[in-house]
């Protein structure tokens, strides 16, 4: 779907962003989770087998996710609900949702015009080992590298050209 008033930007200025993403993702850890997050040059495992989703639609169109291990969901619902690991069961769905809700909420605020200009969708998540995330392989991409307890994490922003 094509905005009325899309970010007209070269394609080169969005990894621009990449910071922005970085912190707010930062933010959103250590706020609701009370947890650091530590940059990774590593590339992340092919067994990332949870992703939250969150679109964006507006002045910018195109998709957040946040990808992890099924263990850092986990630990991750735990934190953000204050109960023990083992007494998570079907809430991580929901808060892993949440917390890519608010990491898009975070970014979209922090770039100058977008906090009104920019609308979120309802969170979607997929669970499971045998599953790929596409968009349009000509769009830009940013992705964030990070280590959740010392597990992979990765906060993508797809954008739609």
């Amino acid at each position: 779907m094509a905005s009325a008033n899309p970010v007209h930007a070269p394609e080169n200025s969005h990894k621009d962003w990449l910071p922005t993403l970085e912190l707010a993702t930062r933010e959103v850890f250590e706020t609701m989770l009370a947890s650091q997050l530590t940059s990774s040059a590593a590339a992340p495992p092919d067994s990332l087998d949870v992703t939250a989703m969150v679109g964006l639609a507006g002045m910018l169109c195109g998709m957040i996710s946040i990808r992890c291990q099924s263990k850092a969901a986990a630990l991750i619902a735990s934190k953000m609900l204050g109960i023990d690991l083992d007494k998570v069961d079907s809430e991580v769905a929901d808060a892993l949702g949440e917390v890519c809700n608010m990491v898009a909420g975070n970014f979209k605020n922090k770039i100058p015009g977008m906090g009104d200009g920019c609308m979120l969708s309802l969170p979607t998540v997929v669970t499971g080992g045998n599953y790929a995330v596409y968009s349009e392989p000509d769009s830009p991409r940013l992705a964030v590298n990070q280590l959740f307890e010392s597990m992979p994490l990765v906060v993508t922003l797809h954008i739609q050209a």
